[in-house]
Order: structure tokens, then sequence, then C-alpha cells
């Protein structure tokens, strides 16, 4: 093999390493909620009534839990233009409520230059949701565990 093809084998090669590296790195990213969700209609946990699993705050993105405490001292948050604002439900997935119900807040994504897709949202009756996909599917978040 010439050094030539050897220096294009090798430039492919780390050009492949580097697309399966941007696609897997949600999969180690942590953006997902852990295993240890379960669907529990019965939970004394604000939203469970939902149906949607529910999740400890222990087991979701240390990213989120640094929210809650911001939602829970009342800021500062990370991006005031956009955090503690109306969350309108547009995709339905949460329970239908009336407008001004549901307030949201960003996880920050670790090596994201922006918001990224990830959300604490907050009813007024003490429900915490999380998404990690920007609104296509919640859960609903323990914040005592």
């Amino acid at each position: 093999m010439t050094s030539r093809r050897r220096i294009t084998v090798a430039l492919v090669g780390l050009v492949a390493l580097v697309v399966v590296g941007w696609f897997a790195r949600d999969l180690f990213s942590g953006s997902e909620p852990s295993g240890a969700c379960a669907v529990s209609a019965q939970s004394k946990v604000p939203g469970a009534a939902s149906g949607l699993r529910v999740c400890p705050l222990s087991g979701l993105p240390k990213e989120a839990a640094t929210t809650w405490e911001s939602i829970r001292a009342g800021g500062p948050h990370k991006y005031p233009k956009n955090d503690n604002v109306d969350f309108f439900n547009r995709e339905g997935v949460l329970p239908a409520k009336a407008r001004g119900y549901y307030r949201e807040f960003t996880v920050p994504t670790p090596g994201e230059n922006t918001r990224g897709a990830r959300r604490l949202v907050t009813g007024q009756t003490g429900e915490v949701y999380y998404t990690a996909d920007h609104y296509k599917s919640f859960v609903v978040v323990d914040t005592s565990r």
C-alpha cells in the first residue's frame, strides 16, 4: 500500500469516526431519564394522574436539578427572556389546561451553543414535567427524590 493510499484510508476512517461520534453523542449525554421511571397514576406526585411516567429528579440529568433549584429560588434563570414564560402545550402532550397554567424553563444541554431541547415545565398546582426532546414527550418529575 502506498503512503498516499494509507493517508486516504486514514482520513476516511477519521471522518467516519467523527460522523459516528456526532450521531452517538445524544446516547451518552444523559438527556434521557434513567430506568427508574414508572407509570404510576396512584402516586402522590403532582401530575402523576396524567398517565405519564414518573421519574425522580435524581434520575434526570444533573442540569435539571440545577434548573429546579433556580425555579424554587425564584431565579435567576439562565435565559431570562425565555425562562419562566407561558408554555402553551400546543403539542397536547400534557393535560389540557387554561392558557397561563404552565410555565417553562430551560434545562441546559452540555456542549450546546443554543438553549437545546431540554425543558422543565411547571403547572400551577405543583406539577413538574421534563422533556428531553423539545415537547415531543414528557415525564412527570418527582422533585422529592
